[in-house]
């Protein structure tokens, strides 16, 4: 049985796969190692790639390939996001596997962005307030401009991705897990969250998937995935991205600082920022605690599914106390 550590394992993929694009290296550094892997890729002949080792069974091919290609649509008119670097074959991924690894897994290349992550799932976003506001007014063009090109954009008839939509959310199998089912919740929380799921499905149900409000969206706008660099903000990691309802994007970008001193004015500004580029009601902005109290129940899913794991019992108490309060919020609402 292989004995390496995940991280060991996965630079080993990393490693594997280079050849594949022809890259010569000197350094190949850790930067992210989760489901997902993410490596710093130093080249011989100068500069550096991001080289992303994906989770086992999460993305179909035909979903990678979605991704690579919205990502492209994208650039064309004017967004900035990763740049897919094609593999020697012309492929946007590559099958990979090394001795002792398992199972092949997809890993694909981009180009190197250069910047710092806005924030921390964990640590926040630093700044002063005047900075933040200024960040969350950006990210909420990004957003706007990444639905307004969406909803004109006419994918292929092969396209395909996930659906943040009423099945992903509170379906028998939700994307990320079934939440309600989560051990580490009370029995009075669990009765909550079985509340809850019942009131989600009614609620969204009722918000409708029309055009103005669903479509394809990033899903993971988190102060990890905004990077800070001399041009400004840019998104990165497009891996959760799929259909869902606009809203969803807004709250999964607020949600980890609503308890930060800044929120309120971090949420003013995303929503100033938004309408710049595109109309968001009064009455739309009035159900945002419907969808932090559903990227909440996510989460939760998410812990459910990797109870076993340690990073996955490390994070369990916020995870909890976070999605009991956007939970309480909506439901007493």
């Amino acid at each position: 049985m292989e004995s390496a550590a995940p991280d060991e394992l996965m630079m080993r993929i990393a490693r594997a796969a280079l050849p594949l694009w022809g890259i010569d290296a000197v350094a190949v550094t850790p930067i992210k190692v989760r489901e997902n892997a993410v490596f710093a890729v130093s080249l011989r002949s100068g500069g550096r790639r991001a080289l992303r080792v994906h989770r086992l069974g999460y993305h179909s091919e035909a979903a990678l390939r979605s991704e690579a290609h919205w990502c492209a649509a994208l650039a064309a008119a004017g967004i900035e996001v990763p740049v897919v670097v094609l593999s020697k074959s012309g492929r946007t991924f590559e099958n990979v596997s090394a001795p002792g690894t398992g199972p092949a897994r997809q890993v694909d290349l981009f180009e190197w962005i250069e910047g710092a992550q806005l924030g921390s799932t964990e640590g926040g976003v630093a700044g002063d307030v005047q900075a933040i506001a200024r960040s969350y007014e950006t990210i909420g063009q990004l957003a706007a401009r990444m639905h307004n090109h969406t909803q004109r954009w006419r994918a292929p008839a092969d396209f395909h991705r996930h659906a943040w939509d009423l099945e992903g959310f509170v379906g028998e199998q939700p994307l990320w897990g079934r939440f309600w089912e989560l051990r580490a919740l009370t029995p009075a929380q669990r009765a909550m969250f079985e509340r809850l799921r019942e009131r989600l499905r009614k609620d969204l149900d009722g918000w409708g998937t029309g055009a103005d409000r669903f479509g394809l969206i990033h899903a993971d706008l988190v102060p990890e995935n905004v990077m800070v660099g001399p041009g400004g903000l840019r998104i990165i990691d497009f891996d959760d991205a799929g259909f869902g309802w606009h809203l969803f994007e807004i709250a999964t970008s607020l949600y980890f600082i609503r308890r930060e001193p800044y929120y309120e004015t971090a949420r003013e500004a995303m929503i100033a920022g938004y309408r710049r580029h595109r109309p968001l009601s009064e009455e739309a902005v009035r159900r945002l605690p419907l969808f932090l109290a559903a990227r909440g129940s996510t989460y939760l899913g998410w812990i459910h599914t990797r109870q076993a794991e340690p990073a996955a019992q490390e994070m369990t108490p916020a995870i909890v106390e976070l999605g009991v309060q956007a939970a309480e919020d909506y439901l007493l609402s």
